[in-house]
């Protein structure tokens, strides 16, 4: 199932820009490796000192000198010294900050690169961190969600994942398994006998109190899943009911092509709105009718495909037509079809009538949803229309206990695997089967909660994780 990690190029130097690419006051360029002192000394000259060498250096000591390559000098630099192994990646590693013009940068790296450094690969730096043992898997992957995090409660999420929360609990679970399984492979050594180190009752409840823990950090999924994406929000509805208007002015720009008429969303659109602490996936949907285009029926497939993924869907429709009511089978169907869903009537156009409020209660009367009146075009309603979405999202989540969040689908589904094998093994020492397939079960759960840590890992992963670092980190 799983493979030992392949080692990359051992130490070789490595050098990357740690800085958004642009035009800013500073920037900062890295090296990591073996020999990068030496790289280092070639290209640096410290003011007042042309005999220093970074080797001499002590490791978090900042000098300020100057870069030069072979035409001359290039920029003044602060260089920053981090002796093995204590240093981000536990290698030698100097940092310079720079004047942040992007020639300026691009001159520094090249003449790295030119000294004997190897351009990184993206995360090839927190790689090595994991690879040389200064973090878990686990961590690897905070640091990349922290970087990438767009909410508050994201953030938050991924420096408690990063400061090792979860490995710690993770580790533990692990560590009661491999107890477990040792004593079963002892037991396997002496099958003659027919003597039991751990009686099964014990086993038993051994399991049920493992189950227990990884349920609970099952179940945290759901909420961590929407603090790290945002809620699945999808704007639905008839053509014409105000949906790209809706988008637009949530977003605060022109998003979404607006027009009077019909079929004009082929396809959907999707942005992310950020309101107080929640974020939300706003999607836009092609109007749902019938007839039409061959290509607007595609979009509208498209639509009710999203719509079936989405954790809230606002359904609009345009409140000042005569047959505003005509919208509630399609709101029941919805409902019926969808029920992980939650659900707001968005009743639109209130300022072409003047029978709002009476059809609003109406409209709550036939669905049973919660309702906010507005007008998309004239901005109004939409605080109240806010503050719903929020409240609706807060009771997304599942209730649980787990101290910590599951963020990751990779975490969650190796967790459930890993319940699987400890269920099967449950079974097979009810059904008094052998000790060796009880085992093998065990094994397994040790194998897919090792995944998560990076204890059990193979090539594979480990480039599909880093490769969506940026590089430089």
């Amino acid at each position: 199932m799983t493979t030992s990690i392949i080692q990359p190029e051992q130490g070789y130097p490595i050098a990357a820009i740690a800085t958004p690419v642009g035009v800013a006051a500073l920037a900062v360029v890295r090296i990591s490796g073996k020999g990068v002192f030496d790289i280092a000394r070639k290209v640096f000259r410290k003011k007042n000192n042309p005999k220093f060498r970074f080797e001499q250096s002590k490791g978090y000591k900042a000098h300020f000198g100057t870069i030069h390559d072979s035409e001359g000098l290039i920029d003044e630099v602060v260089a920053l010294v981090f002796r093995s192994p204590n240093s981000f990646t536990m290698e030698d590693m100097v940092e310079f900050s720079c004047h942040g013009g992007p020639v300026v940068v691009k001159h520094i790296l090249k003449v790295l690169l030119d000294e004997g450094c190897r351009l990184a690969e993206p995360g090839e730096f927190t790689r090595r961190a994991f690879l040389n043992g200064r973090i878990d898997l686990l961590q690897a992957e905070a640091i990349g969600e922290m970087i990438h995090a767009r909410s508050e409660s994201a953030f938050r999420t991924a420096v408690t994942q990063m400061q090792g929360t979860l490995s710690l609990s993770l580790n533990a679970m692990r560590e009661r398994l491999l107890g477990s399984c040792a004593l079963l492979e002892l037991e396997l050594d002496f099958s003659e006998e027919e003597v039991e180190f751990q009686s099964r009752s014990q086993l038993q409840e051994e399991f049920r109190l493992l189950q227990g823990e990884l349920s609970r950090l099952i179940d945290s999924y759901q909420h961590g899943r929407l603090l790290k994406e945002g809620v699945a929000t999808v704007i639905a509805g008839r053509p014409n009911a105000g949906k790209s208007t809706l988008l637009n002015v949530l977003l605060g720009e022109e998003r979404s092509i607006v027009s009077h008429k019909p079929g004009t969303t082929r396809d959907y659109i999707e942005e992310c709105f950020l309101h107080e602490k929640t974020m939300f996936r706003l999607t836009d949907t092609a109007g749902l009718r019938e007839g039409g285009e061959e290509i607007e029926h595609e979009g509208i497939r498209r639509s009710y495909k999203k719509i079936s993924e989405a954790d809230l869907i606002v359904y609009l429709l345009d409140i000042s037509l005569d047959d505003y009511l005509d919208e509630v089978s399609r709101i029941r169907e919805f409902l019926e079809q969808y029920p992980a869903a939650r659900m707001i009537v968005a009743a639109n156009k209130t300022d072409l009538t003047s029978e709002s409020t009476e059809r609003q209660q109406k409209l709550r009367a036939a669905t049973g949803c919660e309702v906010c009146g507005l007008s998309a075009f004239r901005g109004e309603g939409l605080d109240a229309l806010k503050r719903l979405m929020s409240s609706m999202a807060e009771g997304l989540d599942k209730q649980h206990e787990a101290s910590v969040l599951v963020t990751s689908l990779r975490h969650y589904e190796a967790l459930r695997n890993a319940s699987d094998a400890i269920d099967n093994a449950q079974v097979l020492i009810d059904t008094g089967s052998g000790t060796e397939l009880v085992a093998f079960e065990l094994r397994s759960a040790l194998e897919y909660i090792g995944e998560i840590t990076g204890k059990v890992v193979n090539e594979e992963i480990l480039n599909i994780i880093f490769e969506r670092f940026c590089i430089g980190k």
